[in-house]
């Protein structure tokens, strides 16, 4: 039997909250590297003196990336998901080297499919820093194996 929650588990405000982890350095360095974003608001400490930030950011996609990583600890996703349809995001704050962020999921809608046997829950996402700033707000739209 599958560990994750299957479709007809979800309900509308259901609510998730993932441990957390901190940004670093070698994060930023390391993505920059992979996705080759080199840009000087997270490479270059001088440069980002200079910006309104004071100092530099992480990448936004970086901060968005691991909080899918963060959702997998949750266990609810584990043999049940058939599939991540579509992601958005809203970078509302930026996110330093050494924050400590969190993923919180709110199920705002969930469907299911016309065919049994699946359906697509919708998540309200938040990425949250260690002050209870959202630096990033969206919605995940996931399909998931059903019981039926």
């Amino acid at each position: 039997m599958a560990r994750g929650l299957y479709f007809s588990e979800y309900n509308v405000g259901d609510s998730f909250t993932t441990i957390r982890r901190t940004i670093t350095e070698t994060d930023v360095v390391m993505f920059a590297g992979l996705s080759g974003d080199f840009n000087p608001l997270h490479t270059d400490a001088v440069f980002a003196e200079s910006t309104p930030f004071g100092q530099r950011i992480a990448h936004g996609m970086l901060v968005a990336s691991i909080s899918t990583g963060l959702s997998q600890t949750l266990g609810i996703f584990e043999e049940t998901t058939i599939g991540l349809l579509q992601q958005s995001f809203k970078y509302t704050a930026p996110t330093f080297f050494g924050d400590t962020i969190h993923l919180k999921m709110t199920v705002a809608n969930v469907k299911p499919s016309s065919k049994g046997g699946k359906g697509v829950v919708t998540f309200d996402t938040e990425i949250i820093k260690q002050d209870g700033t959202v630096v990033n707000q969206g919605q995940w739209v996931v399909m998931f194996k059903d019981k039926k």
